[in-house]
């Protein structure tokens, strides 16, 4: 389906996604982008319920976003979120991961050829990481990712992935996600680990660290200027 870019631009503030039913919502379209963060946030390990318009979830999602605009490469930045069909992952049906490669093959009509990155906090982490594969991702920001033993990992070969984990997380593991780390860094991934000191499985406590370095990963991946982390936090 042809898409008209120039119909979505807009100088400033949200702009509409591209389909109303697909799975991708943008939030920023530059003129002519350089690149694209895809947000992906966390949910339930089994649900059929529909996201609600109100979820708390994506809304822990939007300071990452902020924090991607706030660079000074921000407003060359494509900025989009995953709206999944279903709160949960839903076992073998792996819900989020569909719908995390539908929103990259809309993407990849709408602006062709643009880098791009995926943030993704615990179940959206597990499903940043699994749709990786898509020729367009640069890598992947793990944040607190659900990493239960055994997901692949073959298709972050060639791919950077960074993970942020705070040992004290009570809902994902961490150290689940240092194993899935391993492994993909054998399988041919660029891997970083990142222990946080704090914020828990919500990120809260020292939230503004979890941006920054959120942001700053990003920027390296799409070899995008950063900035210097923020004294005083994390």
């Amino acid at each position: 389906m042809a898409v008209d870019a120039a119909a979505w631009r807009t100088a400033a503030g949200p702009v509409p996604s591209r389909s109303r039913t697909g799975p991708l919502r943008v939030r920023q379209l530059p003129e002519q982008p350089a690149a694209a963060v895809l947000l992906l946030h966390g949910g339930r390990a089994d649900s059929l319920r529909p996201v609600p318009r109100l979820s708390l979830p994506a809304l822990r999602m939007r300071p990452f976003g902020t924090a991607v605009r706030r660079r000074p490469w921000g407003d060359r930045v494509l900025l989009a979120t995953v709206r999944y069909r279903y709160r949960g992952w839903n076992g073998h049906r792996a819900h989020p991961v569909r719908d995390a490669a539908e929103a990259l093959r809309e993407l990849s009509v709408l602006v062709p050829g643009v880098p791009v990155v995926l943030i993704g906090h615990s179940m959206g982490g597990r499903a940043a990481l699994a749709a990786a594969g898509h020729d367009s991702v640069r890598g992947v920001v793990a944040l607190a990712p659900w990493c239960p033993p055994g997901e692949p990992v073959a298709q972050l070969r060639g791919k950077a992935a960074v993970f942020l984990h705070d040992r004290a997380d009570r809902v994902t593991s961490a150290e689940q996600t240092w194993a899935f780390a391993r492994r993909a860094a054998a399988a041919g991934a660029d891997v970083r680990q990142v222990p946080m000191a704090r914020g828990g499985h919500a990120m809260l406590h020292g939230a503004r660290h979890w941006h920054e370095v959120a942001a700053d990963c990003a920027a390296a991946m799409l070899a995008l200027p950063s900035v210097p982390p923020v004294p005083g936090h994390g």
